[in-house]
């Protein structure tokens, strides 16, 4: 960020990554840092999220506006639309994009600019793990609330995380339990994982979410 000179724009696709930022950005260097950056930054909303599924796209935009940034992009959803994006503005062999990210990013966007000669630099800035309470709380609603009829994941590392404590919980009824996805991602997630999905969600949106469950439930129920 010391030298903005360097890059063509900042890519960012989750909050925690703008947060990141934030922290480097001390009140003496923001605007040293910030303005050159100012006139051209690529923002991905991120709608796989579980608190009313806009949370983070509306944090997104927020935050960027907070530090001083204009966005552009930020209706693209998801990495391949946000991948189309760049490459309709950026030329190959420009500056390179700064990509603040993840420990568990998707190669998607990565992938695809280097196919098209635009560079791409990632960094690592937060990790994704475990929180230290999740199997109790897990246990814990299965002993109080019994088996549920559906488990719904919001993303991948969520399988990650949490799939084989449930696998555990449920035992030999987890075939009786219908599994949902928020969205493609996060389903492929899933299979891979040897579930099979019963419903995804048509958009990330409570609406499809719940209709989706709704009629898997139905169907199982006819």
């Amino acid at each position: 960020l010391s030298h903005p000179e360097h890059y063509g724009g900042l890519v960012f696709t989750s909050p925690r990554a703008l947060e990141a930022i934030k922290i480097c950005l001390q009140e003496n260097s923001k605007n040293e840092v910030v303005s050159p950056f100012s006139t051209h930054v690529s923002v991905i909303v991120n709608l796989n999220c579980p608190h009313g599924f806009q949370c983070l796209s509306l944090l997104l935009l927020v935050t960027v506006e907070e530090i001083g940034l204009a966005p552009q992009g930020e209706k693209s959803g998801n990495a391949e639309k946000l991948a189309e994006y760049i490459c309709s503005r950026e030329k190959p062999n420009s500056s390179p994009l700064l990509f603040p990210c993840g420990a568990l990013k998707r190669e998607v966007l990565p992938t695809v600019l280097r196919e098209k000669g635009i560079p791409l630099e990632s960094l690592t800035v937060y990790q994704t793990s475990q929180h230290a309470d999740l199997q109790e709380s897990l246990s814990s609603y299965f002993s109080q609330q019994g088996i549920p009829a559906s488990i719904v994941f919001f993303s991948p590392s969520g399988v990650k995380f949490c799939l084989q404590h449930i696998q555990k919980l449920l035992g030999d009824f987890i075939n009786h339990v219908k599994f949902a996805a928020i969205g493609p991602t996060t389903a492929e997630a899933m299979e891979a994982a040897g579930i099979s999905v019963s419903c995804t969600a048509e958009s990330p949106t409570p609406q499809d979410l719940a209709a989706g469950i709704q009629k898997a439930l139905h169907i199982q129920n006819c």
